[in-house]
C-alpha cells in the first residue's frame, strides 16, 4: 500500500488550519499541524515531512525566516514548501521564492488550488523519467540520486532547480520560454506567474556558481543552456 504524503502545516489561526487539515486527509494526505516554528522544528526532528504549508505571519520566527533556515540545513534543504500569505503584491512573492519556498497560495484560496499546488511541488520533488545521468560540457547531473557535479565537483542544488537543470541539460543550446519552461518544468502552471521562472533562474546560477554563465538569458526569448558561454577556469 502506497504510503500517504506527510504534509507539515504551520499556521497559528486554527480555523484555517483546521480547513486545510480536514481538506488534506479526505484527499489522500496525512497532515500535521504546529502553530509556530518551535512546535514545527519538533515535528520535523521526529519525522520529515514530505511537504512544508508554511504560513508568512507566525508567533516568534516568521515563516519567510524559517524557510530560509530549513533551506540552510542539510536533512531539510530539499523539502518542498509552499508558502500560505496574505500578501499578495509581487516584491512579498518574490520573497518568499528567494527565502527558499517552491510555491506560494495567497489567502484566501479554494482547496482545489491548494490540493493542485502540494500535487505540483510533490511530482517536482519525484525522480526524474528517463536517462539517469546527464553531462552537457563539465556539468553532470543523475537523476537517480539527485546529484550535480561541476567538473567533478559537487553542486547544492534545490529540487525545483534539479528539475529545471535537468530540463535545460536534457534539451542543450536551445531556447525555451518562460510558458515553455512553466509547462515542462512545473507542470500546471495556470497558477503560476512567469515572474517565477526568473527566481528560480537566479536560484540555480547561484547554486551552479562558476557554471552559471551556462545558463543564458536570451533577451525578449527565454532562456538556454550552452557550453557556449565563457566560464572561468578554476583550480
Amino acid at each position: 500500500m502506497k504510503q500517504q504524503p506527510r504534509v507539515l502545516v504551520v499556521e497559528d489561526e486554527p480555523a484555517i488550519a483546521e480547513l486545510v487539515l480536514v481538506n488534506l486527509r479526505h484527499n489522500g494526505f496525512t497532515p500535521v499541524w504546529s502553530e509556530d516554528g518551535v512546535a514545527a522544528q519538533r515535528e520535523i526532528d521526529a519525522v520529515l515531512p514530505d511537504v512544508i504549508l508554511l504560513d508568512w505571519m507566525l508567533p516568534g520566527q516568521s515563516g519567510l525566516a524559517l524557510a530560509r533556515k530549513w533551506r540552510g540545513h542539510e536533512r531539510t534543504r530539499s523539502v518542498p514548501i509552499l508558502m500560505l500569505t496574505a500578501r499578495g503584491d509581487e516584491p512579498d512573492k518574490v520573497s518568499g521564492l528567494d527565502a527558499g519556498a517552491d510555491d506560494y497560495i495567497t489567502k484566501p484560496f479554494s482547496t482545489q488550488e491548494l490540493l493542485a499546488r502540494i500535487r505540483a511541488v510533490l511530482r517536482r520533488r519525484s525522480p526524474q523519467e528517463g536517462t539517469d545521468i546527464v553531462e552537457v560540457g563539465a556539468l553532470s547531473l543523475d537523476a537517480a540520486t539527485h546529484r550535480v557535479n561541476w567538473q567533478t565537483r559537487p553542486l547544492k542544488v534545490g529540487p525545483t532547480e534539479f528539475k529545471l537543470l535537468h530540463f535545460l541539460m536534457t534539451h542543450p543550446e536551445r531556447v525555451h520560454s518562460r510558458s515553455q519552461l512553466l509547462d515542462k518544468v512545473w507542470g500546471d502552471h495556470v497558477f503560476i506567474e512567469e515572474r517565477t521562472v526568473d527566481v528560480h533562474v537566479k536560484r540555480l546560477r547561484e547554486s551552479l556558481g562558476a557554471a552559471a554563465a551556462m545558463v543564458e538569458t536570451v533577451r525578449g526569448a527565454g532562456y538556454r543552456l550552452t557550453t557556449q558561454a565563457a566560464i572561468p577556469v578554476t583550480g
